[in-house]
């Protein structure tokens, strides 16, 4: 019962801070989103099955969960508002340290999400071997 409150409780907080992510600089969605569909999945069928019918989340959560990767889109918007919000982060700072971290975190974001795999893509044929 405990576990399963403990559960419910970072699955509440995750989602909040995941869609805070949505218009807050340096906070992101995508991980607290999939933290809570882990957390509802082990405290609550009820909040699991809204978070994998919700519109914003179903379709990246159910990527994720069978490809484990990100259709071209979500991936593109993810590139674009990290390097946006990063960049706006880096240059509101006045402390150069601060501003290298920051940078330091950008990079290890974009080769993360850069590497991640693209779902949803029709693969392209070489023509050989076709009749």
């Amino acid at each position: 019962m405990i576990k399963r409150s403990v559960f419910l409780s970072l699955g509440i907080i995750s989602l909040a801070l995941g869609i805070a992510g949505i218009v807050l600089p340096l906070l992101p969605t995508v991980p607290f989103v999939l933290l809570s569909g882990y957390c509802f999945a082990r405290s609550s069928p009820v909040l699991h099955s809204w978070l994998h019918q919700h519109p914003w989340f179903a379709q990246p959560l159910s990527d994720w969960q069978q490809k484990r990767g990100l259709r071209l889109a979500l991936k593109r918007r993810a590139l674009i508002l990290t390097v946006c919000s990063f960049s706006l982060s880096i240059w509101w700072v006045s402390l150069v340290w601060v501003k290298l971290l920051l940078l330091f975190m950008l990079l290890i974001l974009m080769v993360y999400l850069w590497r991640l795999p693209v779902v949803g893509v029709v693969a392209e044929t070489s023509g050989v071997g076709e009749k």
